[in-house]
């Protein structure tokens, strides 16, 4: 595989295959995001990508699932996408899914129409990184989009028929918005209702934005049960129309959770609640194991 740089992909595509077909991230301007910083965005060429495609294939059809990386797949012109996925069914005909990652602005993009398109050609599931439901954490981090426009690309996707999953992160309104960013988000959340969602908790990177605000005073992380106290919040306002699941399970947080909303979500509550009373650090992952 001709990988450029860092691969990252969602921890449910760790058994997929990844072909990297774009390098970086369109945006790239994000505080908090150090994953592509190293990076200048551009899209492979085709010679390229059905190389790997075609070595994918030589490994005696060990995958049914693909992963096209890296940060910002959907921003491909439609025809192009269409040939990689295409190919990738002819060499590989045992794949039942594919999966992207996709932001606002690529998302906006492209229509239902076109989104259904790319769904027939098997595109089955769209990893969104939505961060924050405040729209004044949003302008803070220099993400790009808007609730409003949040919410209108997870309608274009649910409408084509494609799974959604969307990731926020506890602790992106600092001490300041801590409250409003978890009390928003959550209601932000089940007004989308995602197909799934899952709560990371912000891990400042030394090479990022939000790392020199916090060196000069002006970002400060919550504490431990600070973060706990917004993941119950978000919960608590978290309305979903249809069945979520919802994890709280990375490795980042201090806390796995898993839950089945609208089902679970009290039994998580409950959960999360005992935890911050008890104030037991003994009960959160140690600091050392924590990573993105």
């Amino acid at each position: 595989m001709e990988y450029v740089g860092s691969i990252y992909r969602p921890p449910s595509e760790a058994h997929s295959m990844i072909i990297q077909v774009a390098v970086g991230c369109s945006h790239n301007k994000c505080t908090f995001c150090g994953s592509f910083k190293d990076k200048k965005f551009f899209i492979k060429d085709m010679k390229t990508i059905k190389a790997d495609i075609d070595e994918a294939a030589s490994y005696n059809n060990s995958f049914d699932k693909v992963f096209l990386a890296d940060g910002d797949v959907l921003i491909l012109p439609m025809e192009k996408l269409l040939e990689i996925m295409n190919y990738i069914h002819k060499k590989s005909p045992q794949v039942t899914r594919i999966g992207v990652y996709g932001n606002t602005k690529a998302i906006l993009k492209k229509t239902v129409s076109e989104l259904k398109e790319l769904k027939d050609a098997g595109l089955g599931i769209v990893y969104q990184g939505i961060e924050s439901g405040n729209k004044e954490v949003l302008r803070r981090v220099k993400k790009g989009a808007f609730p409003h426009k949040q919410k209108e690309t997870a309608d274009k996707i649910k409408s084509a028929g494609i799974l959604l999953s969307q990731t926020v992160l506890l602790g992106l309104g600092g001490v300041e918005l801590s409250r409003e960013h978890a009390i928003d988000t959550g209601k932000h959340l089940g007004d989308m209702s995602p197909d799934y969602a899952s709560a990371l908790t912000v891990i400042i990177e030394p090479h990022t934005e939000l790392y020199q605000q916090m060196r000069a005073g002006k970002f400060k992380l919550p504490d431990k049960f600070g973060l706990l106290t917004e993941l119950k919040l978000m919960l608590e306002n978290m309305d979903v129309k249809n069945d979520c699941f919802f994890a709280s399970n990375h490795a980042s947080n201090y806390l796995p959770i898993k839950a089945l909303l609208p089902k679970e979500k009290q039994k998580a509550i409950a959960l999360l609640d005992n935890v911050i009373s008890s104030g037991d650090m003994s009960i959160l992952r140690p600091e050392h194991m924590r990573a993105l």
